[in-house]
């Protein structure tokens, strides 16, 4: 969860470089909030609670897969490559120090 909120404390940047799990758990837990706010929503006759959430983590989800983008060495503009994307957020980013800064793996242990 901790991924979730250090998400939305780099609202929108874009310059940096994100974990696979930070990515991954971000998604997990946003895909879990919107499935919540859809069942209250539709219960509670206010569906567009659900389209309000999505338009507010909009620019964190686009923040946090351009960084995650920028761990495998790509530009986020790969981001827009259907499949392409998809295997790029599964792999393992560079141990090393790419262009868009220095390991977040080491800079953890």
């Amino acid at each position: 969860m901790n991924y979730y909120f250090q998400a939305f404390q780099n609202y929108a940047t874009f310059s940096g470089r994100s974990r696979r799990s930070e990515y991954w758990y971000f998604f997990l837990f946003n895909f879990i909030a919107v499935f919540v706010l859809a069942f209250i929503g539709t219960f509670a006759g206010i569906p567009q609670i659900t389209y309000v959430y999505r338009a507010a983590v909009f620019i964190p989800s686009l923040a946090v897969g351009v960084r995650r983008m920028h761990d495998v060495g790509k530009s986020g503009w790969f981001l827009l490559i259907p499949i392409y994307n998809i295997i790029l957020l599964a792999t393992e980013g560079d141990k090393a120090e790419n262009k868009y800064g220095a390991d977040p793996k080491a800079q953890i242990m």
